[in-house]
């Protein structure tokens, strides 16, 4: 089968070419999966990088973590009947190929209503969004401040708060950014390119009440959305877009004790209540179905393309995930 590997961490542009290796053949317990669509999230880059939680063998290992397929093959002990069912999988490895494995048991089935484009990443970031949104202290009528407001995660967030009654004030790091979030209908967008943004913020949360900030930029602005969170608020580190370190000042801290924690999706997931993560999921699958949920896709590239692929999704302003399609 055709697919997307690497030899050697690095430049996901250099390094990624596309070749022949084997189709892989289901174990006890796992699926084989026709690949329709995959996308190119930012951990799958950090993953080729090197700099990501979970580091593949090399050589040989090829790229992608979420996708869309038809279920091809069935290993021991799994049901016939999943044979040429359309799915949806996540946190698997090897989704940038023709043909990849799955657990069974960890497959969802796509309703006609959701296309191959949303089914392909309804999973990792929708999850992480709701997941990371359910976690926080904030409840309904509370304020939430999430950076890298115009990232997959953060459009999804405002549509999730929005359904459940939390107020949301979305930071982006561009004025034009934040112009495209508000011609798209998005409330409460703010540029921290502007000098009086924390002035803004204030202003907008005005006597309410700030329990939760959620960071994906690192850097100053962590620091700043500290004195901007209530007393005994939190604010959850969710990624790095600068890769900078986060100046937090010891006064706000204890005097507001507040708590600051980390939040990765892939340990989230499998550690929560099993009852509790098909409660979320289906309450995403509804969003969706409802076409509720921003899941658009902004380019979509062969195998053979892949490097111009993540060339295009490294690309500032873009409106959905480059997708790669066998």
């Amino acid at each position: 089968m055709k697919a997307a590997i690497h030899d050697t961490f690095g430049d996901p542009a250099k390094v990624l070419y596309t070749t022949d290796t084997d189709t892989p053949e289901p174990g006890e317990g796992q699926v084989r999966i026709r690949t329709l669509l995959s996308p190119i999230h930012n951990h799958d880059l950090w993953t080729v990088r090197g700099t990501y939680g979970y580091k593949p063998e090399l050589p040989g290992a090829i790229g992608g973590s979420e996708a869309a397929g038809i279920v091809d093959v069935v290993g021991e002990g799994v049901d016939d009947s999943l044979k040429g069912q359309r799915v949806a999988v996540a946190g698997v490895h090897g989704t940038w190929a023709e043909y990849f494995l799955a657990p069974a048991n960890g497959l969802m089935p796509l309703p006609e209503q959701i296309s191959d484009d949303q089914g392909a990443q309804l999973i990792a970031m929708p999850f992480s969004a709701i997941s990371l949104l359910d976690s926080l202290k904030a409840e309904q009528g509370d304020w939430v401040i999430q950076t890298a407001a115009n990232g997959a995660v953060g459009r999804i967030m405002a549509v999730l708060a929005k359904e459940r009654g939390i107020n949301l004030v979305n930071l982006v790091r561009r004025d034009e950014a934040a112009q495209g979030m508000r011609d798209s209908g998005t409330t409460n967008v703010i540029s921290t390119s502007d000098d009086d943004w924390t002035d803004q913020v204030s202003e907008t949360i005005g006597d309410g009440k700030g329990v939760s900030a959620i960071d994906s930029v690192g850097g100053e602005v962590a620091a700043h959305l500290v004195d901007l969170l209530s007393s005994d608020g939190e604010m959850i580190v969710f990624g790095t877009a600068t890769g900078a370190p986060m100046p937090l000042a010891s006064g706000p801290l204890i005097m507001k004790q507040i708590t600051v924690k980390g939040f990765w999706g892939a340990r989230v997931g499998p550690e929560m209540d099993p009852d509790r993560r098909e409660s979320l999921m289906t309450e995403l699958v509804t969003l969706a179905v409802q076409g509720k949920l921003p899941l658009a896709a902004d380019g979509t590239y062969s195998l053979d393309q892949v490097t111009d692929a993540v060339t295009a999704s490294l690309t500032p302003g873009r409106d959905g995930k480059v997708m790669l399609k066998p």
